[in-house]
């Protein structure tokens, strides 16, 4: 299984930090906020990473992360995806590294606490399909929420006025290699996007998704100069997987 680290876009919601260099690249705590979901992969056992990159500065990941040898990484391959074309379109830009293997993805900008090491090897087990990695947040409206029936999931709707859980579903998502024919059948969000809310429910309508409630934090820290700043203290306080 490959991992692909999706940290593309231009972080205006971060500006003025933005305004010289890419959300990925800001300081969390001692470290860069890119090398949280790095290791994040590698901590499940990954060592063949891609980084889909964008914006204005992409040789600073180079420059930053090299061939990947700080992570004990096999390989680390670089894509970079051109204007801002939504989540599935940076990840369709993996397709040849994938190479017909199973992908954990992660975005670029989501820390957490603990690891996903079972959710990957009970992936591993899954014959075809994906999974989801769940978490009970106070206020689901503001993410991609799932509708549960027991252990399914029905339906996953963005940032719904009416949540009909109280879980968001964070950024890390399991998938065959089905995904790349799915998301060339995707037609483009009212943002003009390829959203992966729009993959994960074609999983659901064909019944492969399967899903893991996340164990320890999570946060989203590139989504507003308050989460980056509350992910440093997280870290400070409690630890992020070892890194």
């Amino acid at each position: 299984m490959k991992g692909v680290v999706l940290a593309g876009g231009f972080g205006t919601r971060l500006l003025p930090l933005t305004k010289v260099t890419n959300k990925h690249l800001l300081p969390v705590y001692d470290k860069p906020l890119i090398y949280y979901p790095i290791q994040t992969l590698v901590d499940a056992g990954i060592r063949e990473v891609m980084v889909v990159t964008g914006g204005n500065n992409p040789g600073d990941f180079l420059r930053l992360l090299g061939n990947g040898k700080d992570f004990d990484l096999k390989q680390l391959s670089y894509a970079y995806q051109e204007g801002a074309g939504g989540i599935a379109e940076a990840l369709n830009l993996a397709e040849d590294f994938a190479d017909g293997e199973k992908i954990i993805v992660i975005l670029g900008d989501n820390i957490i606490e603990k690891h996903i090491l079972k959710a990957k090897q009970d992936f591993e087990k899954q014959k075809r399909g994906a999974k989801i990695m769940l978490k009970e947040v106070p206020e689901p409206q503001h993410f991609g929420v799932p509708q549960l029936d027991g252990k399914k999931v029905v339906r996953i709707e963005e940032k719904p006025k009416k949540p009909k859980s109280q879980y968001a579903v964070i950024g890390i998502y399991l998938y065959d290699n089905q995904v790349f024919d799915m998301i060339r059948t995707l037609d483009r969000s009212d943002r003009g996007e390829l959203e992966i809310t729009d993959v994960n429910n074609r999983y659901i309508e064909q019944g492969t998704m399967t899903w893991d409630e996340l164990d320890g934090w999570w946060i989203d820290a590139g989504s507003s100069h308050e989460h980056l700043y509350r992910a440093t203290q997280l870290v400070v306080k409690t630890g992020a997987n070892n890194v």
